[in-house]
């Protein structure tokens, strides 16, 4: 019975220890993957360049 009580109390503290980093690596993975999907949704760095340049001659002229 002592055995017994000595691996519940390790699996325990292992749990206690190791939940919470489990819960923020899940966390961390649904947030890496929201900022993958709005980096694919977002224009390339050489449209918004082109647009803006444009955007100022129209306005200087």
């Amino acid at each position: 019975m002592n055995t017994f009580l000595g691996y519940l109390t390790v699996l325990f503290v292992a749990a206690v220890l190791v939940g919470p980093a489990l819960v923020g690596l899940v966390r961390e993975r649904g947030i890496d993957r929201r900022i993958r999907a709005a980096a694919d949704r977002s224009v390339p760095a050489a449209r918004v360049r082109r647009a803006l340049v444009a955007h100022d001659v129209a306005r200087a002229a």
